[in-house]
């Protein structure tokens, strides 16, 4: 089994650039002690705690459709939808080390994993 660092996903909406062109798909990384640490002295967060996941996500997200650069402004942009796709994603991948779910068998009570595939996969 390969550790994977990298997810490709996929946006239920998209991001919406300013030429009106639509951005879906993209991947996201894994996160690194630095990526959760360094924003906290952004005065952005410091001011509203609340943008630590703009400034996290815009670390972590490496592509997105056709786009040369994710930054805040990028992610800021993204409808309410797709953020909380995004920071769900966040979530799965770094506290499991993949996208996947843990689940039970409600009939035998059998614990396993199920891997999440993005949307269109």
């Amino acid at each position: 089994m390969t550790f994977r660092t990298e997810f490709e996903f996929t946006l239920p909406q998209g991001y919406v650039d300013e030429e009106g062109n639509l951005h879906k798909d993209g991947i996201m990384r894994l996160a690194t002690a630095a990526d959760e640490i360094l924003p906290m002295k952004d005065p952005r967060v410091q001011s509203n705690p609340a943008y630590l996941t703009i400034i996290l996500l815009s670390r972590v997200v490496t592509k997105l459709g056709t786009l040369p650069v994710i930054n805040p402004r990028i992610i800021e942009g993204l409808f309410v939808s797709d953020l909380a796709y995004l920071q769900d994603l966040y979530k799965r991948t770094n506290e499991n080390g993949a996208n996947v779910i843990r689940a039970v068998c409600p009939k035998c009570e059998h614990k396993f994993e199920v891997e999440v595939r993005s949307q269109g996969e």
